[in-house]
């Protein structure tokens, strides 16, 4: 990963002092080891921290543009770099880096906000058009790479990829924000929408947004969401072909590197289906990382062994403390806001193992989430058409009751353990599972919250986040998967 950073004074060009740059840039030199750039011209100064994965040796950012018109600071790769680089040549486009940075400056030269439509990588950046006065922002579809912002009291903006390079402005102020107060309780983490420091925002995943001297602060433009509408019939073996093909492809954009590449190893299905893509791929043998832990029930490398040895990785494991909280202090320090979940411990560690042998590593993360693999799913599948089956002023009366009067069975067999799922069949589809995957439930945080708290977010309430997406989500085709001949 790098660091980006910056300033750029909406209302006039004021003289932006590279100090200041390098102040927020330098709080992230975690970020980018490799080296650090700024650039600054009226009104307007860019930031870099980089770890050099791709050109080494000319890659450097900012980056500018051969006629000096355009400057840009970017986070992450474009892994589609060579055959849009292909493209921008056939139309007259000369490259004078072998970089996927250097692809942004002339897609935007040719496409300009529609560059990031043809994007397929995972990326935060930020443009400088002299031409148009404005600075372009921009942050991959299912926002990978984070990118924060803010307006100071005299209109200046500040944008860097965590929340630290803010706050390394002095004039960035430090007040809570108390919805986000509410959502983190409910989930244990800040959602992606939101900040917990009153007007900072993030630029949401798939979306952009463009700075124009002389004009106000606009609102992000989105220009992709996912979409369940549209899906391909088919058998379900062609669909498992189909499948394996699309991760053959980005397991493959995700190895162009030229610096050591490998993996993290778990042994689930997850990790284990990058590692075995990975193998084919590769020409020598993958690097691969597991951490273990020294309470049996909460070990799993023996999996991992049996996937490093069926693939010939070349396997790097450590046994760790699963009461680790050593890491706390410097968790807190690296996250900024606070992170509820355990899984930070083993994933610090793994990173750690894993830089000592290679500079990048592919995971497995998100797979559970993408291919519905956890069982509350099904649950909640059934949920929602017995939901379907009763009138809400009926179904909300009802369930709610039972839900309150019905025992917690805990020590019974499970058909017998009716409660949760009775108080579930009181609530909306999103209500419900927002519910399923908080770790504070809304009745418990109604009595944790003093009056003036309630008082102050005014109604907001974290479940919503859930219910507002399955509202606007599009309906998806009935019939999605037939037994139709391949």
């Amino acid at each position: 990963m790098c660091g980006i950073a910056g300033i750029f004074h909406l209302a006039t060009a004021k003289p932006v002092d590279p100090q200041r740059v390098r102040a927020m840039t330098d709080v992230m030199v975690h970020r980018g080891p490799d080296g650090s750039g700024f650039w600054t011209a009226p009104g307007v100064g860019l930031g870099h921290r980089r770890l050099a994965i791709i050109d080494l040796a000319t890659g450097e950012q900012p980056m500018t543009s051969a006629d000096g018109g355009l400057t840009v600071s970017f986070n992450g790769e474009i892994y589609n770099f060579r055959q849009l680089r292909a493209e921008l040549e056939q139309s007259g486009a000369i490259f004078r880096t072998n970089s996927d940075t250097e692809v942004i400056l002339h897609g935007w030269r040719r496409w300009g906000a529609a560059c990031v439509e043809r994007f397929h990588g995972m990326f935060a950046f930020a443009l400088y058009d002299e031409a148009r006065k404005s600075l372009f922002l921009a942050r991959d579809r299912l926002g990978v790479k984070p990118l924060f912002y803010t307006q100071l009291s005299d209109g200046c903006i500040l944008f860097a990829s965590e929340l630290k390079g803010l706050l390394a402005h002095p004039l960035v102020r430090r007040a809570p924000k108390l919805t986000a107060v509410e959502d983190y309780m409910a989930y244990g983490y800040v959602p992606d929408d939101t900040c917990l420091l009153d007007g900072i925002s993030k630029l949401p995943a798939g979306h952009h947004l463009t700075l124009k001297r002389g004009q106000a602060l606009p609102m992000p433009i989105s220009y992709w969401d996912i979409s369940f509408a549209e899906r391909t019939p088919g058998s379900v073996a062609r669909l498992e072909d189909e499948l394996i093909a699309h991760m053959r492809d980005a397991v493959a954009e995700r190895m162009i590197a030229d610096v050591p590449l490998g993996a993290f190893l778990s042994g689930g299905v997850d990790s284990s289906a990058v590692v075995a893509l990975m193998a084919g791929e590769s020409t020598s043998a993958v690097t691969t990382c597991s951490i273990g832990f020294d309470q049996a029930d909460h070990d799993e490398t023996r999996y991992a062994d049996l996937v490093a040895e069926r693939f010939a990785t070349r396997h790097h494991r450590r046994i760790v403390d699963a009461d680790d909280f050593g890491l706390i202090d410097r968790l807190v320090a690296a996250f900024d806001e606070p992170f509820a979940d355990a899984s930070a411990l083993p994933t610090y560690r793994v990173s750690e193992l894993a830089r000592q042998h290679v500079t990048v590593a592919l995971s497995g993360d998100g797979a559970d989430e993408a291919l519905a693999g956890y069982r509350r799913h099904v649950f909640f599948a059934g949920e929602a058409r017995m939901r379907a089956m009763l009138p809400e002023a009926l179904r909300r009366p009802l369930f709610g009751a039972l839900g309150a009067v019905y025992p917690k069975l805990d020590w019974a067999p499970r058909p017998l353990r009716a409660k949760t799922t009775l108080a579930a069949m009181a609530l909306s589809d999103g209500e419900a599972y927002a519910d399923a995957v908080s770790v504070t439930s809304a009745v418990a945080r109604r009595r944790l919250f003093a009056d003036s708290f309630r008082s102050q977010i005014a109604g907001h309430r974290a479940e919503d986040r859930y219910v507002r997406a399955m509202q606007q989500a599009p309906p998806a085709r009935r019939s999605i998967v037939r037994n139709m001949p391949t």
